[in-house]
C-alpha cells in the first residue's frame, strides 16, 4: 500500500485492435489508476468499446475527463463501472467473466456538430433501424456489415456525401467518416450513340478503344445491325475470367460450369405465360439482360447492349410415358448457351402429363450477367410486373456506370502495386489435396453442409466484436488455417469472393448484374500469433475493397507463379442472409402463388469451394469438392478449427495460429488408432522363414526398393 492505496503494477498486458488502433489495456489501467480515487482498476473491451471498471469513489465523467487529458481520443474509456471489489477468481486473477456489463444505448455520445456529422448520424439510424445513432457509435458494432454497407454508401452518396469503403471498414462512425469525406465516384463518360442512330462510329463509344474495323465486326454480328445497338463497352473483371472459362470450356467439349438452371413449376398456362410476360418487360428495363458478348476478330471482347432482345421461349415435345419432365428439359437445352446473342436467357417449357394442366419451365441465365444481387433485383421486379405495381420501380440505370468505375477508378499501375507487394514472392500454388485444376466444367462436384453450433456461433460473435473485427474475418483465419493443413502448406493464398459493389457508384444495390470479384487472400500460419494473424486478416479484407474491381489476372500476374500454374485453387465465399421483410410474405403469396421452384443447380469450376452463411442468429458451411474430397470432412475441419480458434483468441492470443487443432476426437482416433492398427497375428516364424516363404509365393517380386 501506498498512502492508503493499492500500488498498481499493470493488470494486463492485452493488446487489442480498436477502431483501427492498436491499444495496450495496461497502459489505459496505468493512467486511470493515477487518479487520487482509485484504489484498483481494470480495462476490458466488450462490444469494441473500451470499459473502465474501478474501485474506489471516482466520478465517471471526471475520470473520463482524466484519461482524455493524457490518452489519445481512442484510448479513453466510453464507459466507467464502479465496484465495491473487482471480481477475482480463486487464483487471485481478475475473473473478467464476472466483471458486469454496461448498457449501451445507440446514440448515448456526444451528438453531431457539423452538417456531414448529422446527416452522417442520420442515415447511420436508417440503415441499421436505430431511433438514433450518435457521432461515436461504431456501425459493425450495432449489426452493420457488409451488404448494410453498400446501402450506407449509397444513402450517403444520395446526400450529398462521399465517403471512401475503406474509410467505412476502418473508422466505422459519423466523427471518423466525417473527418474522411472524400471526392465523389469517377465521373462516367456518357453514351454517345444517339436513340435513332443507324450509323455508329468509334467515337460514339467513349468506354472502349475500337477502330473502324473492329466495330463493323462487332455491328456484323448484331441482328438489326447499328440501328439495334444501343451501346458498346468492356467486359467487368470478373466477367473477363468467366469468359475466359467459358472459352476453355468450348474447346475441350465440356459443358458451361456457369449456365445455372432453375426448373419452375407452373399450375396453369395462364400462370406461366404472365410469368413469361413479366420476365421479358424485365428483359425491356435493363441493359444487362439485352447484352451480348462478342469477341471474334478484337483485340479485347466486348458486351454489345442491343435495343431489343426477344427472350428465347422454347416448347419442347416430351415423352409421356416419361415422367420425369424436367430431367427431358434439361437434356433438351444442353448445358451450354450461345452468349453472342442477346439476351443470356431463355427458358424451355413443356406441359406435365396428366389431367392437372400443370407446366414446367426451365429457366436459363449465364452468369456473366447475374449474380446473387441480381436474382433480388429480378425477382423484386418480377413481383412488380405480376401484381400491377410496374410504377412503383425506380428509374433503371445503365450496367455501364460500373464498368466504367471499374476501369476509371483506381488505376492498374495501382492494383499492380499493391498485389505485387502482397504475392511478388509466392511461387508455388496454395493446392488443398494437391488438385490443382481449376478449368473443370462443375461436374462431379459434390455439396455438403454443416450447420455452426449455436455455442460456436455466439463465442464468434463475441470474440469479433471484443477485437474490433467481423465474424468474416474469423472465418477467413480458420480457413488459411485448415488449408495450410490440407495443402501442406504454411504460407498460403485462397480466393476470397468480394461483394463488388461497395465502389460500384450510384445505385449499385439495385443495378443487375455481375459486379462480384474473386481475388487473392495471403495468410502465413507457422510464427504468426492467432491475434496478430487475425489483426492481419481484417487489414487485407479492408485493402481489398479498394481493389475490388482488379482482374485476378492482374493479381495472377504480380505473383512469382509461373505462367499457366494458379495461383490458388480453393475458394471462400462469406454470404450475409438478408433481413425478411415484415411484409414481404403477403407480398409473395399473392403474386408467386401457383409457381414454386423444383431445383436450381449452381457448380464451381474450382476443386475446392467453401461457403459461410451469416444468416444473423446462425451460421452455416457449405463445401463444394470434387471426388475424392470428402466435403462433409472439410466441414468439421473448419468447424473444429472455429471452436479452437475462438478459444486461443478469448484465452491466449499470443498463442501461435499453426498450432490451432483442427481435429476433433472422431478424426483424431481415426488418424492416430484405426488408420494404425496394423497389429497381426504372431505366426511363430522367425523374420528368415517368413522371408523365404514370401519368396517362393513371388518369386518375381521386388524384394526392396
Amino acid at each position: 500500500m501506498a498512502d492508503g492505496r493499492l500500488v498498481y503494477e499493470g493488470r494486463s498486458d492485452a493488446q487489442v485492435q480498436l477502431r483501427g488502433f492498436r491499444v495496450e489495456l495496461g497502459e489505459v489501467e496505468a493512467v486511470l489508476s493515477r487518479h487520487d480515487a482509485v484504489v484498483d482498476v481494470a480495462v476490458v473491451v466488450r462490444d469494441e468499446r473500451l470499459i473502465a471498471y474501478v474501485v474506489g469513489d471516482a466520478d465517471q465523467a471526471e475520470l473520463r475527463a482524466f484519461a482524455a487529458e493524457r490518452l489519445p481520443e481512442y484510448m479513453v474509456p466510453s464507459a466507467v463501472m464502479t465496484l465495491e471489489a473487482l471480481p477475482l477468481t480463486v487464483n487471485g486473477k481478475l475473473d473478467r467473466k464476472a466483471l458486469p456489463a454496461p448498457e449501451f444505448r445507440a446514440g448515448a455520445g456526444r451528438g453531431p456538430s457539423t452538417v456531414q456529422e448529422e446527416i452522417l448520424c442520420q442515415v447511420f439510424a436508417e440503415v441499421l433501424g436505430l431511433p438514433t445513432v450518435g457521432v461515436e457509435d461504431d456501425f459493425f458494432a450495432l449489426g452493420g456489415h457488409s451488404l448494410l454497407a453498400v446501402s450506407l454508401v449509397e444513402q450517403l452518396r444520395s446526400r450529398g456525401v462521399s465517403v471512401s469503403v475503406r474509410a467505412l471498414f476502418q473508422t466505422p462512425t459519423p466523427a471518423g467518416l466525417a473527418a474522411t469525406a472524400g471526392p465523389a465516384e469517377v465521373a462516367v463518360p456518357p453514351n454517345l450513340i444517339p436513340h435513332d442512330a443507324e450509323l455508329i462510329t468509334p467515337d460514339m463509344l467513349p468506354l472502349v478503344d475500337l477502330d473502324e474495323a473492329e466495330l463493323a465486326q462487332i455491328i456484323g454480328q448484331i441482328p438489326g445491325g447499328a440501328a439495334n445497338i444501343a451501346d458498346v463497352y468492356p467486359l467487368a473483371p470478373l466477367q473477363e475470367g468467366l469468359f475466359f472459362h467459358h472459352l476453355l470450356q468450348a474447346d475441350g467439349g465440356g459443358a458451361d460450369a456457369y449456365v445455372v438452371p432453375r426448373v419452375l413449376q407452373f399450375d396453369s398456362r395462364e400462370r406461366l405465360d404472365d410469368f413469361l410476360g413479366a420476365l421479358q418487360r424485365v428483359v425491356d428495363r435493363h441493359d444487362i439482360y439485352r447484352t451480348a458478348i462478342v469477341w471474334e476478330q478484337l483485340r479485347e471482347p466486348v458486351q454489345v447492349v442491343v435495343r431489343r432482345a426477344e427472350l428465347p421461349v422454347i416448347e419442347v415435345a416430351v415423352d409421356p410415358e416419361n415422367t420425369d419432365v424436367a430431367d427431358q428439359l434439361i437434356a433438351v437445352a444442353g448445358s451450354r448457351m450461345h452468349i453472342g446473342r442477346a439476351p443470356l436467357i431463355d427458358v424451355h417449357i413443356a406441359s406435365q402429363p396428366g389431367e392437372n394442366g400443370g407446366w414446367l419451365a426451365l429457366l436459363r441465365m449465364h452468369h456473366l450477367v447475374q449474380d446473387h444481387t441480381t436474382q433480388d433485383v429480378l425477382l423484386e421486379e418480377m413481383r412488380a410486373f405480376l401484381s400491377g405495381r410496374e410504377e412503383s420501380l425506380p428509374e433503371p440505370l445503365p450496367f455501364r456506370n460500373f464498368v466504367a468505375q471499374a476501369r476509371l477508378g483506381v488505376t492498374r499501375e495501382e492494383h499492380e502495386q499493391y498485389f505485387t507487394d502482397l504475392l511478388g514472392d509466392v511461387e508455388e500454388t496454395t493446392a488443398p489435396y494437391g488438385l490443382l485444376d481449376v478449368h473443370g466444367d462443375g461436374s462431379g462436384v459434390v455439396r455438403s453442409h454443416l450447420r455452426v453450433d449455436e455455442e460456436v456461433g455466439r463465442r464468434v460473435r463475441d470474440v469479433a466484436r471484443s477485437l474490433g473485427v467481423s465474424p468474416a474475418s474469423v472465418f477467413h483465419l480458420a480457413w488459411a488455417r485448415v488449408l495450410a493443413t490440407i495443402s501442406g502448406r504454411d504460407d498460403v493464398v485462397f480466393g476470397t469472393v468480394l461483394f463488388g459493389r461497395m465502389n460500384a457508384g450510384a445505385g449499385a444495390d439495385r443495378v443487375p448484374g455481375l459486379f462480384i470479384n474473386t481475388l487473392p487472400v495471403r495468410v502465413q500460419v507457422d510464427t504468426v500469433g492467432v491475434g496478430n494473424a487475425l489483426e492481419g486478416v481484417r487489414n487485407q479484407l479492408a485493402e481489398l475493397l479498394v481493389h475490388e474491381h482488379a482482374p485476378l489476372t492482374l493479381a495472377q500476374q504480380a505473383s512469382g507463379i509461373p505462367n499457366g500454374s494458379p495461383l490458388f485453387t480453393s475458394l471462400f465465399n462469406y454470404r450475409h442472409g438478408r433481413r425478411p421483410q415484415a411484409d414481404a410474405g403477403a407480398d409473395t403469396d399473392s403474386t408467386t402463388q401457383g409457381i414454386s421452384t423444383l431445383s436450381m443447380h449452381e457448380v464451381t469450376n474450382y476443386p475446392v469451394a467453401v461457403s459461410v452463411d451469416d444468416l444473423e442468429s446462425r451460421f452455416g458451411l457449405t463445401v463444394d469438392a470434387v471426388g475424392p474430397v470428402d466435403g462433409q470432412a472439410v466441414c468439421r475441419l473448419l468447424h473444429t478449427c472455429l471452436d479452437n480458434l475462438v478459444s486461443t483468441l478469448e484465452d491466449d492470443p499470443h498463442g501461435l495460429l499453426s498450432a490451432v487443432d483442427i481435429l476433433d476426437a472422431t478424426e483424431q482416433n481415426r488418424l492416430l488408432e484405426d488408420w494404425n492398427d496394423t497389429g497381426v497375428e504372431e505366426s511363430g516364424s522367425t523374420l528368415p522363414e517368413l522371408f523365404a516363404a514370401q519368396v517362393a509365393r513371388t518369386p518375381g517380386g521386388v524384394a526392396v526398393v
